[in-house]
Parts: structure tokens; C-alpha cells; sequence
């Protein structure tokens, strides 16, 4: 029997106070919790953004990051993302770095879902071919870090809301 999969549940300061199961975690009215973003880049430089999957509970079809997930209570967020890509993307993923270490959003969808998360954000490396998962991404591409930028200014509609947040967060952190 498999278990569902699970969060950590956080105060407001970000310590853990319990675990509860993604599903019932994420509705109109989310706990804050933990979570994580990776941004995988190959060697060439280009960064990978993911459409999510139509079948997705909240923003479907919009662009992302590369891939994002939760740590499993105990689980090492190394160790978190290096399932995710596997999972989500089919890639193994080398170099993990966190960028944004304290990174936090909370954004409402067209649905009335709310993400409410402490998401430190990654960046990772990989020289795998990507082979996504049908059921988490309807396609993906390898753009330049500049390209991505503008494309999330010019028509942010398009992206998810912390894609935008990172960008700008990461753009700070550059200048």
C-alpha cells in the first residue's frame, strides 16, 4: 500500500510544526508549509522552464521553473530534488545550489487554490536528455536566462506568479 505524500507544516517564522498530506494541504485555505524550486540549466548555459500539465490541480498549463516539490518530512532537499527531476523530468541533476534560500510566496489561483509556501529555490545541472512526465509537464524548452527574463516581463500572464517573484528576486541579486 502506498502512503500519501507529505508536507511539513511551518509556523510563520519557518520552523516545523507537524506533517499533513499534500492533497488535503492544498485547498482556498493552505498552511503554510515547505517546499522547493529548482531551475536546471545544461552546459550550454540555457535554463529549462516547464509548462505544467493541463491535467495540473492549479495553474495548468502556464510556464515554470523547471521543476518544483516538497520534501518529504526528514527528507534532505538534496535528496528531494534529485527525486523530483527524476520524477517530473526524467533527468538526473548534478551541482545543487541554492539561490534564494529564503524565498516565501503566497499566491491564489483562477481556481481559489492558494500556495502558501517557504520555497527555497535551487539551481542545479544536468546533460540529460529530458523525458517528461506526461502527468506533470505538457512540454518544456531550453532558453537563455536574458530570453526567459524578458518573456516574464512582457507577458507575465504566461508564467506562474513565483517564477515572476524568483526572476525578480534573482535579477536583484545580480545587479
Amino acid at each position: 500500500m502506498t502512503h500519501p505524500e507529505q508536507v511539513v507544516l511551518l509556523d510563520d517564522a519557518g520552523n516545523p510544526i507537524g506533517v499533513a498530506d499534500k492533497i488535503a494541504v492544498h485547498t482556498a485555505d493552505t498552511a503554510l508549509h515547505l517546499a522547493f524550486s529548482c531551475h536546471v540549466y545544461n552546459p550550454a548555459g540555457e535554463v529549462l522552464v516547464t509548462r505544467r500539465a493541463l491535467s495540473k490541480l492549479t495553474w495548468a498549463g502556464v510556464w515554470t521553473n523547471s521543476f518544483c516539490g516538497h520534501p518529504a518530512p526528514g527528507e534532505d532537499p538534496v535528496d528531494a530534488i534529485a527525486r523530483r527531476g527524476l520524477f517530473e523530468l526524467g533527468i538526473t541533476v548534478t551541482d545543487v545550489t541554492v539561490v534564494l534560500p529564503d524565498f516565501r510566496y503566497r499566491a491564489v489561483d483562477a481556481s481559489g487554490i492558494v500556495e502558501n509556501e517557504v520555497c527555497p529555490v535551487y539551481r542545479a545541472v544536468t546533460t540529460d536528455a529530458v523525458a517528461p512526465n506526461p502527468d506533470e509537464v505538457a512540454e518544456f524548452a531550453w532558453v537563455s536566462p536574458a530570453s526567459l527574463h524578458e518573456a516574464a516581463i512582457a507577458a507575465p500572464y504566461a508564467f506562474s506568479p513565483w517564477l515572476g517573484w524568483q526572476l525578480e528576486q534573482l535579477a536583484g541579486r545580480a545587479g
